[in-house]
């Protein structure tokens, strides 16, 4: 045998100590440098003071020094793998003196009992309080039925006392039934009286089950063993307890075998001899142990002979006896037959040992556990745990637990929870090049998951084009430079869950919405290049003359959102030249000139009209400036005259700034001096002057600055004026919500209204975008602005909810979005309907039919509609307003003698499907048919019907015009009262709510059309229970047998008597009970009677509807004589089932996925029944941990857990038994997850 599985050789004991006592707990250890830890409550203890730790080779100590009221815990020591519990009981002085005083009592009494004679069933006092010391305070767990358990107990004579038994019923599905015994085999429901009294209550709150027995006025033959039982449907749960009953002595028992009611003593009914002086004490015999060996023809006997009057009670208690397996003396309690638990929790498996200081080996599949941190072996008592953390598939087996010679077995099934799909994967859309990463979560650490594009699953190839990354819960899809070839569906699965998302690759180049253009600026002036481009994200690079700009404190470059800007403050003549703006990524460019313009004005002394010069801007007088909202609005207008003129800016007719007076100095240089600027009071318009210039700027211009400015310069010389139209662009408002028009499979159309504002500048078209309902991210559908107001939407998936939004794009830019539309789900119209035909035609009307569309969609079908049209016109009429659910129609008011055609189409969500149509015109015009009567395969024969049953008959028939109906019983006319007949134009049905026995006969049906007719005839049978036989006689009475003979009844209720149901009674009892159920004949023989019964008899006639109503009884009785002789029953060669094992279904070779479970199966007959091996490669895997082998009616079935691809190869199944073997096999192939 294995070395035990334990690690101590002697285990520490609970004890009890008083307060201030010094306890020592010792320990020894299998192995001599074995590591021992103590524990108080779950936490180390160390050598102090309090407590002391000693080690000695093998040997280990604890020392409690000084001991309180705070040391009455549990403790605990371990080593290796194994932990043994145990108690330490604190007592107060006083309690111990009572204690011992108490046991030296009870011992003396004891001894005077074993004196001068026990009561029978006492148990020993002292015994009870050794059992108070020594055993640990642990809580026994309750299994079975019970909830509570009647407990042994004490009773002096003459007292009452209950036993209480509780069940509860919330996991029953009938309600439990409760037995109690006295000893073996006494049912006590029998002796319920004035000593005895059952009771029963049931709360129906906590749904338990409450049973008590009370013994009122116990006696001293009261005392001895009892049992509670319980059962519920296939569950079976008992109970032993004792009774004791103190202050009497065992009665001197009658020999009359009278028994008051309720009296427990049950001894009377047992035989004894007269005087027991005269005879010898015999050892006790067990009834059930002779019952069980014994024959089932000597119960009786046996019944008899030990004084068991229940015989019908006695052998239900032995069928369950035979069914109980025999109890084990080292095991109170075994382990359960089987356990389940999740993976990843814990598992904890009990047992139950007699002798508590027994070792126990732990087995796993045959093998010993070793101890390690997922296995903990654990000691309390006389109970043994096996506990096992995290559990894993590989803890999928069979356990055993091993006391000695014995063992009990269990099989531990792990089950694996299935992997859902926590977070969904979204739609994507980016550029050719980009990467592109999808993303889920699932609901378990580690799991696997498989990617699919289009249904076809993704590996890792030798280009890396696609990378599969797991952290976590979290499992990524990883497609590095993404191309137009990756469009397309991609599927995460797990085995409790998928989910879809859509990835869309642009080859969307660049865009430029405002190029940058020329300036042409003065010495000391801002000059502004500014560009925008389609995308926020890409940067860029500005260059002069070829060589990049560097910011500094003139030079700033600035990149918001689309717009990229390069500003030159105080601009001097080296700052002229070209510049370029040059996009990261993209081979194109953006170049303007920067012009310096240097103006040198000679000194005149004399006086010069004013003068505004607009030439010079490239603008001519009224020409119009338009400016983007939010942007600067500068009006650069350069002025001459001498004196400097005075400056008025205007809009409209309203001066919308103060006048600025400008004195202009000459110095020797010829330069331009200002010398007052002023700003309007808001902020936000100034106006300045420079040498030459008049400047006016309008700081964040808005809509409302929109309009004709003028500006006026006037000096003594005289005065100029120019007109500037200003105009404000901005971005158009939003769109008005997007209508959904129609959606099909994978599209929708949708529609949408202009927006309110173009902001004044044209639309030039609009961007749409996409989402699914529950998602966040929106996905454009287009990149180039789209110029009409209806688009067809693409690519999506069928039966997913959507949402649409739109935006509106100007040469200024895009707009906000507008309201989401409804939500919507893309589906396909069904196909067109299939076979649609003409059922029936006349002058006016027409009959049309057809079948259900082949292909539905994942849209409800909605209806049919049906037109028509005259043949050569192309102008379809609807038959009918709406539609129909129906799959034919009548379609009336047709004109007679025109030729027309009919279609057919289905609608749903997505609107109508193609149209069916019949394959020619037709003639509206009625058809003459001959009458032809079709009857029904079930009336060809003759119907057959009990009385007050129902006949309805349905005879369909053909004929045009409409036939003339007649129906006729036996050649007369129908009675109305009893019988209704209905016609229509395809069938007749005739009608009898409740037969009668007049109504059998043969009906006839006659159709005629002027001078053509039809006929057709069907009979019908009604039925009733017959009469009852006549003249029941007893011909004659021998040994055991009765002969009996009668005559049959007068009336056999309309139909033959299929036989006679022969009874017989004792006229003692008067239970009849049934000899012959079907017997045809009018005589019989009735055998097997009981010699010294006298028997009457009675025969009930039966056909086929039922028993006849009376029997007919036997007008005398037979007295079965005694006879002597003994009936010896024949002999019978036992034959010989025995049978070589063959395989009926063999193995087949299977190609499986490596990773996943995989199964093979085959199928074995033979008796008895064969011992089944499994083989690979010709080895021996039964107890292999990898496998698992199942065997079932003869289906042997062996599950390969996760293979790998060294798991492949030949498998055999081999089958032995004592006449034979049979062997076969079959070859597995593993294929790589990923190849």
């Amino acid at each position: 045998l294995p070395s035990p599985v334990s690690a101590f050789a002697k285990k520490p004991k609970t004890q009890v100590a008083e307060e201030g006592a010094t306890v020592v707990f010792e320990t020894e250890t299998e192995k001599p440098d074995a590591k021992v830890r103590w524990q108080c409550n779950t936490k180390d203890l160390v050598s102090d003071d309090k407590y002391v730790i000693k080690a000695d080779g093998n040997k280990h100590s604890l020392t409690i020094q000084a001991v309180t009221k705070e040391d009455g815990t549990a403790y605990a020591v371990i080593a290796g793998g194994s932990k043994v519990k145990f108690d330490l009981k604190v007592k107060e002085k006083e309690v111990m003196e009572e204690v011992k005083l108490e046991l030296k009592e009870k011992v003396k009494e004891e001894v005077k009992e074993k004196k001068g004679g026990s009561l029978l069933g006492c148990r020993p006092v002292s015994r009870a309080i050794l059992i108070y010391e020594h055993t640990p305070d642990t809580k026994t767990d309750l299994t079975g039925l019970f909830t509570e358990k009647p407990q042994s107990g004490e009773v002096t004579v003459g007292e009452n006392i209950n036993f209480v038994a509780k069940v509860n019923a919330a996991s029953l599905l009938k309600k439990p039934t409760i037995k109690w015994f006295k000893g073996k085999w006494m049912d006590l429901a029998s002796k319920s009286g004035k000593n005895l009294q059952l009771k029963e209550l049931y709360d129906r709150n906590s749904k338990v089950y409450t049973f008590e027995m009370q013994i009122i006025e116990a006696k001293p033959s009261f005392a001895g063993a009892y049992r509670c039982e319980v059962s519920s449907r296939d569950k079976f749960d008992s109970c032993n307890f004792d009774l004791t009953v103190h202050g009497g002595c065992p009665l001197t028992h009658s020999m009359d075998g009278s028994e008051e009611a309720g009296e427990l003593d049950f001894s009377a009914l047992l035989k004894k001899s007269a005087s027991k002086s005269q005879v010898k004490s015999e050892p006790d015999e067990d009834v059930w142990e002779i019952l069980q060996k014994a024959k089932a023809s000597e119960y009786e006997k046996i019944a008899f002979q030990y004084g068991i009057t229940d015989l019908r009670g006695m052998l239900k208690r032995l069928k369950k006896m035979k069914k109980e397996e025999k109890k084990s003396e080292v095991f109170l309690k075994k382990l359960d037959p089987a356990y389940q638990v999740e993976k990843g929790h814990k598992m904890k498996l009990c047992i139950e040992v007699a002798n508590e200081d027994v070792d126990v080996k732990w087995l796993k599949n045959g093998q010993e556990i070793q101890s390690t941190g997922r296995y903990i072996f654990e000691s309390v008592g006389n109970k043994r745990y096996l506990t096992i953390n995290h559990c894993s598939l590989s803890d999928d087996a069979t356990y055993t637990c091993v006391v000695g010679d014995e063992k009990c077995t269990t099989e531990l099934f792990v089950k694996e929870p299935p992997v859902t799909i926590t977070s969904n994967l979204e739609d994507q859309m980016v550029m050719k090049g980009e990467r592109v990463e999808l993303e889920c979560e699932v609901s378990e650490e580690g799991a696997t998951v498989k990617w699919e594009k289009d249904g076809v699953e993704l590996t890792r190839d030798e280009s890396f084009k696609y990378r599969f990354k797991k952290d976590g819960r979290k499992h990524v899809l990883i497609i590095n430079e993404a191309t137009k070839e990756d469009c397309g569906h991609y599927t995460v699965k797990t085995n409790g869950g998928e989910s879809m998302a859509e990835l869309m690759v642009s080859e969307k180049e660049l865009e430029v919405y405002q190029n940058i253009a020329d300036l042409t600026v003065k010495a000391k002036d801002e000059a502004v290049f500014k560009c925008e481009v389609s995308d926020e994200t890409v940067k860029g690079i500005w260059y002069k003359n070829g060589v990049e700009v560097k910011a500094d404190a003139r030079t700033h470059i600035t990149h918001i959102g689309r717009i990229h800007k390069l500003t030159i403050d105080d601009v001097k003549p080296e700052d002229q030249g070209d510049y370029t703006f040059v996009p990261e990524g993209y081979a194109f460019n953006l170049s303007a000139k920067l012009n310096f313009l240097e103006v040198k004005i000679d000194y005149v002394p004399r006086q010069d009209p004013p003068k505004i010069h607009l030439d010079c801007m490239g603008h001519t007088a009224d020409s119009t400036i338009m400016v983007v909202a939010g942007n600067k609005l500068r009006l650069d207008v350069p002025i001459t005259g001498d004196p400097a003129p005075t400056v008025v800016w205007t809009k409209g007719e309203k001066a919308c700034a103060c006048l600025f007076s400008i004195s202009v100095t000459t110095s020797l240089h010829n330069t331009w001096v200002p010398k007052n600027v002023m700003t309007e009071g808001d902020g936000r318009l100034h106006v300045e002057s420079t040498k030459g210039h008049c400047i006016f700027t309008i700081e964040g211009a808005d809509k409302q600055d929109e309009g004709l400015y003028s500006v006026i310069v006037r000096n003594p010389a005289g005065e100029d004026k120019a007109d500037i139209n200003v105009k404000v662009v901005d971005a158009p408002d939003p769109p008005s919500a997007p209508r959904i028009l129609s959606v099909g499979e994978d599209s929708c159309v949708v529609q949408w209204d202009p927006p309110k504002s173009d902001g004044g500048n044209p639309v030039i078209g609009y961007v749409l975008e996409r989402k699914k309902k529950k998602s966040y991210r929106w996905m454009r559908l287009n990149f180039d602005p789209y110029t009409d107001t209806t688009y067809e939407a693409k690519r999506m998936i069928e039966g997913v909810e959507y949402e649409m939004r739109v935006y509106a794009v100007n040469a200024i830019g895009m707009s906000r979005h507008s309201a989401a539309s409804q939500s919507f789900i893309p589906v396909a119209p069904t196909s067109e309907p299939v076979g649609l035909c003409v059922d029936d035609i006349s002058d006016t009307t027409i009959s049309l039919k057809w079948r259900t569309p082949e292909h539905l969609g994942s849209s409800e079908l909605d209806g049919y509609g049906v037109e028509y049209c005259k043949e050569g016109s192309d102008e379809w009429v609807p038959a009918f307003e709406g539609l129909t659910e129906r799959t034919s129609v009548i379609i009336r008011d047709l004109p007679t003698g025109e030729k027309m055609q009919f279609r057919v189409r289905a609608y749903n969500t997505a609107g109508p499907s193609a149209p069916t149509s019949l394959a020619q015109a037709v003639t509206i015009r009625e058809i003459m048919q001959k009458p032809k009567i079709w009857i029904p395969r079930n009336l060809r024969q003759t119907l057959t019907k009990k009385v007050e049953e129902t006949i309805n008959l349905v005879i369909p028939f053909q004929g045009k015009p409409r036939p003339v109906i007649t129906w006729s019983k036996d050649g007369e006319p129908l009675n109305p009262k009893q019988v209704s007949v209905r016609n229509s134009d395809t069938d007749t049905i005739l009608f009898i709510r409740k037969s009668e026995r007049k109504d059998s006969g043969k009906y006839e049906v006659k159709l005629q059309i002027e001078n053509v007719e039809d006929t057709a005839s069907i009979s019908i049978q009604i039925v009733d229970l017959p009469g009852s036989p006549e003249k029941l006689k007893i011909m004659d009475v021998w040994g055991f047998n009765v002969a009996l003979e009668w005559k049959p009844p007068k009336d056999n209720g309309n139909c033959e008597i299929t036989g006679y149901m022969v009874q017989k009674a004792d006229k003692k009892t008067m239970e009849w009970y049934t000899v012959y159920e079907l017997y045809r004949r009018t005589n019989c023989v009735v055998a097997d009677l009981i010699m010294g019964n006298e028997y009457i008899f009675r025969i009930y006639a039966v056909n086929m509807v039922g028993l006849s109503l009376e029997p007919c009884f036997s007008a005398d009785s037979a007295y079965i004589q005694k006879t002597g002789f003994e009936y010896k029953p024949p002999t019978y060669k036992e034959h010989d089932f025995s049978e070589a094992p063959k395989f009926t279904h063999p193995l087949v070779s299977r190609s499986v996925i490596a990773g996943y479970n995989a199964t093979l199966s085959c199928s074995v007959r033979g008796i008895p029944k064969p011992k089944v091996t499994w083989y690979k490669n010709k080895m021996d895997i039964s107890n292999e941990a990898k496998y698992r082998m199942f065997s079932k009616l003869g289906i042997l079935t062996l599950e390969i857990r996760k293979p790998c691809l060294f798991d492949g190869g030949v498998y055999m199944c081999k089958a032995v038994n004592a006449s034979g073997e049979d062997v076969v096999e079959c070859k597995l192939e593993i294929r790589r997850k990923y190849p």
